[in-house]
């Protein structure tokens, strides 16, 4: 099997850094957000989620590179950043106005949903630091070349934020190739997000220009279908309900050809049949073969959201731990399986559970 070609540990000060945006997810629990009296707070973001996940889970040593606007709510979500031991040093922090006209933070209303009632998003993301970031706001030569990573994340959430974030989310790509690190992306396509960036044509022309410098492209048939414009025969891309194995297979041979730069490809299976009971697996293409992890069905969800990302590092530690495809995806479907037992965004798991989760343990009580 050819191997990804990872740089050592002892190279490099960061296994990896994220580029992309922080919200404050304030989360109502069990209720509603238009009835709560009250919220809890995380922190979170599809780039920034996978970091955390990464160092809270998995041991490894990682960056955020994001902005914010530097007043009591900014210093809150730094502080749950810190608390997930993820390196703040390069966090860009922005003048405040006072009443947020010119800069301000993300918001992101969740629910989690329960049973037929679906989970529920509401972000206020308008005018944030991080979407005003530009070419040559980040040192990447510092980052890349004298400090070192391994291993570099970012995805098509951040590069839908605004023109200049397109821009440098390139400029990321670039940099981390010509240094030797690895690049992966999750291309999240965003409809929302995309459409005040000139619809899906721009986020095509963005992603297609992206990929070129991806090492690893994680996404399901719609996000290589609206992302990279790809679409696979008798499939209509406009109703996409599941993704199919052999869809996905059709579809990453079409990718393979245009972008044989990609080292491996990723994709999570899921079958929503309520809220709280989805079937769960995942799939990845390294070297010419597919390997499929586990398939969990009927598995029970308490909070969704970032169990694609909490899959993310799963893949990401399988490959840089055991440079194996098949342990990689296993590691990221039991993830990504585990983060959604609780409430949040990010991963409460810790990589014995995965591991045990991974060996085919069960759910019976430790003691």
């Amino acid at each position: 099997m050819m191997a990804i070609d990872i740089k050592s540990a002892e190279s490099c000060q960061y296994d990896l850094v994220s580029l992309g945006e922080v919200m404050l997810r304030l989360d109502p629990g069990e209720g509603r957000v238009r009835t709560t009296r009250s919220f809890r707070c995380w922190e979170g973001g599809g780039e920034y989620n996978v970091a955390r996940g990464f160092r809270r889970c998995f041991g490894k040593r990682t960056a955020i590179v994001t902005a914010f606007a530097d007043n009591e709510v900014g210093r809150l979500v730094e502080d749950l950043i810190l608390q997930g031991g993820v390196d703040t040093q390069f966090i860009k922090w922005r003048d405040y106005d006072g009443f947020g006209g010119a800069v301000r933070n993300g918001l992101n209303f969740t629910e989690r949903g329960f049973g037929v009632r679906a989970a529920k998003g509401v972000s206020d993301r308008g005018h944030t630091a991080v979407s005003q970031l530009k070419v040559g706001d980040i040192d990447w030569d510092y980052i890349f070349g004298e400090c070192g990573v391994r291993w570099f994340h970012t995805g098509g959430i951040f590069a839908a934020l605004s023109e200049t974030t397109a821009e440098l989310a390139i400029e990321a790509c670039k940099k981390a190739k010509e240094y030797g690190t690895i690049v992966s992306y999750d291309l999240n396509y965003r409809p929302s997000l995309w459409k005040s960036q000139g619809g899906q044509d721009q986020c095509q022309k963005v992603n297609r220009e992206i990929a070129k410098y991806v090492d690893v492209m994680i996404g399901n048939e719609e996000d290589f279908t609206a992302c990279l414009g790809f679409k696979v025969e008798g499939v209509d891309e406009e109703n996409i309900t599941g993704l199919t194995i052999p869809n996905f297979k059709k579809m990453i041979e079409q990718v393979l050809t245009e972008f044989p730069n990609f080292k491996a490809t990723a994709t999570t299976l899921r079958d929503v049949h309520t809220a709280s009971i989805n079937d769960w697996g995942a799939i990845t293409w390294h070297d010419g073969e597919f390997h499929q992890a586990t398939q969990r069905d009927r598995l029970e969800i308490m909070d969704r959201v970032g169990g694609g990302d909490s899959f993310a590092s799963g893949l990401i530690y399988g490959f840089m731990t055991y440079n194996d495809a098949a342990k990689a995806v296993e590691y990221g479907a039991a993830h990504g399986a585990l983060a959604m037992t609780t409430p949040g965004d990010t991963t409460m798991v810790t990589l014995p559970e995965v591991e045990k989760l991974v060996g085919g343990g069960s759910a019976r009580v430790d003691r």
